[in-house]
């Protein structure tokens, strides 16, 4: 899935963030989210979410813990985002600015 959604008339609406920073925003609030519900809230399938946690565990934007029979999600300190024009830019401090104004509208219906 892209960051272009169709609507129920068969538009096109694009979103700013992609899904590999939707998922990132989602685990900052929720670290021991189960895949599935990770995926719920970005509105993509579990595999989905499962090959961008991969793709951000194997880039080193997340750390994964197993805790129990769980996951732990942790956004790796000292990050930046990966264009070079923005390579100094912090990825925590994007984070910290759009999550305090995020919420799980999806699940909490």
């Amino acid at each position: 899935m892209s960051s272009i959604t169709t609507t129920s008339v068969g538009t096109k609406q694009w979103r700013f963030f992609t899904n590999h920073f939707e998922v990132l925003l989602y685990i900052g609030r929720h670290p021991d989210a189960r895949l599935r519900t990770v995926a719920e809230a970005v509105g993509i399938t579990e595999w989905a979410s499962h090959r961008i946690l991969s793709q951000l565990a194997a880039e080193g934007y997340v750390t994964v813990s197993r805790v129990g029979r769980r996951n732990h999600y942790r956004i790796t300190p000292g990050t930046t985002l990966r264009h070079p024009a923005n390579a100094d830019v912090p990825l925590q401090a994007l984070i910290d600015i759009v999550n305090p104004l995020a919420h799980d509208s999806q699940l909490d219906a």
